[in-house]
């Protein structure tokens, strides 16, 4: 860290030969204060200072702005995130034509549809957990009802926030429904590259067998930086605040999509805390 707090006075004093010496030497000191806050509240900051570090040599103003964004989730009632390691590395951007397209395969191109055509809901559903079960991904299915009721609760809710249990305490990870898709990126990842963020977990729902009553879920997520059990607590809390939900659930829901001056991230690992002790 006390490397990165040198590196970070070095970019600002260079930038400070094409730019106004007064306002980035200003900038500077504002931004050591700012990582300075970051450090303390943030226990992941170590694991990222070499590449945060590179992010200000762009515009000193414009790297505050960001550590503004992680240090402040909420800001002016309106949430200023939507949607640790390697996923600080920006992922290509996309044609805003690609990002109205569901960005994900299509079921052919896991299975044959005609082999499944004589089955039952309950003959699929085996099929579908025992393909999987060798695999680095997670597999489930749901009922077309409660498919439906996840897809309601999404439009209502189509950005939301889950606490990510570590070692070292939580870690806030932001999930965002796309189409029948679900990503869900690091919080500090996401402030840092915006929506170029790469995902550490993604689910497809995937509805071609839909007339039989089941869909297929598949989640695929990045070794790097999530275990198998890690993908499988994150896809847990997402049934449980979006499938099941209880009135403390929805609250929390409610208070971030439609009060978010008013979201408490504390209120929220107490939720997930009581979850875990049941």
């Amino acid at each position: 860290m006390a490397c990165a707090k040198k590196l970070l006075s070095r970019v600002f004093l260079n930038n400070s030969l094409t730019a106004n010496r007064t306002i980035t030497m200003s900038a500077a000191r504002r931004a050591e204060q700012a990582i300075d806050k970051l450090k303390e509240d943030n226990p992941y900051y170590s694991k990222y200072a070499s590449k945060i570090a590179k992010l200000q040599q762009t515009s000193a103003e414009e790297f505050l702005d960001r550590v503004e964004r992680v240090l402040n989730p909420i800001k002016d009632g309106q949430s200023q995130a939507r949607s640790y390691s390697e996923l600080l590395n920006p992922k290509q951007k996309l044609q805003a034509e690609q990002t109205a397209e569901l960005p994900h395969k299509k079921l052919t191109d896991i299975m044959k549809l005609e082999l499944i055509e004589d089955k039952t809901a309950e003959e699929v559903s085996r099929i579908w957990l025992e393909y999987h079960k060798t695999k680095e991904v997670l597999a489930a299915t749901l009922t077309t009802a409660q498919y439906e009721s996840l897809m309601a609760r999404a439009k209502e809710h189509p950005v939301f926030l889950l606490p990510l249990p570590r070692s070292e305490g939580f870690e806030f990870v932001m999930l965002q429904f796309a189409a029948n898709t679900v990503h869900f990126t690091p919080l500090l990842a996401y402030q840092v590259h915006h929506e170029n963020a790469p995902e550490c977990l993604t689910l497809v729902h995937y509805t071609e067998v839909q007339d039989k009553g089941v869909v297929l879920m598949r989640g695929e997520y990045d070794t790097k930086v999530l275990t198998a059990q890690e993908a499988q607590c994150l896809a847990n809390e997402l049934q449980m605040f979006y499938l099941k939900p209880d009135e403390g659930k929805l609250r929390l829901l409610n208070t971030f999509t439609r009060k978010p001056d008013e979201f408490k991230h504390m209120d929220l690992i107490t939720e997930v805390e009581n979850i875990q002790l049941v």
